[in-house]
């Protein structure tokens, strides 16, 4: 069996391995502020919201997301996040009520174990209908705070911070 070959058994019910328990970390009702830069030449824009986030049978999580989005208004939001085995990697999707894009996350978690950085293609913002590539950073700080900062990767190659999430676990 080759390395990252997983059996069929293992992945019609499998059991929970440390990648998925650390996705557990995350469960719970959290409180959010946000911060974007959606113009440079403007100050951030802020914004708050709720976000409850449970597990889908120990391998996947759901967090789904209601609050005030820079630019567009009141919104919900919904990101899964599971472990392919089979990839060794995280994997997950996130959709908005504001925009019709289902954005397809991979990613994988640092050494430390603190840091998700989840990679994802979506629309370019600048009205020209190309992709661009993103990637979203979720920072564990404690049990009880975490950080989401959202990138852009530019046609030179730079990465450009445009949003921060800071996240409250609800006590």
């Amino acid at each position: 069996m080759e390395m990252n070959q997983v059996p069929q058994e293992a992945m019609l019910n499998p059991e929970p391995q440390s990648e998925h328990r650390w996705l557990q970390k995350l469960v719970g009702e959290w409180t959010y502020e946000s911060e974007a830069l959606m113009d440079p030449n403007q100050p951030p824009e802020r914004s708050t919201g709720t976000e409850i986030v449970r597990s889908l049978g120990e391998v996947w999580i759901l967090a789904e997301g209601q609050g005030e989005i820079p630019g567009c208004g009141s919104a919900t939001t919904l990101m899964t996040i599971g472990y392919d085995l089979q990839k060794q990697r995280y994997v997950g999707t996130w959709i908005g009520s504001m925009m019709t894009h289902l954005w397809i996350y991979d990613g994988e978690l640092n050494a430390a174990e603190n840091v998700l950085t989840l990679n994802n293609k979506g629309p370019s913002m600048s009205g020209d209908e190309k992709l661009a590539t993103y990637k979203d950073v979720i920072e564990l700080k404690d049990d009880n705070h975490r950080v989401m900062t959202s990138h852009r990767l530019d046609e030179n190659g730079q990465w450009h911070q445009f949003m921060t999430v800071t996240y409250q676990r609800k006590l």
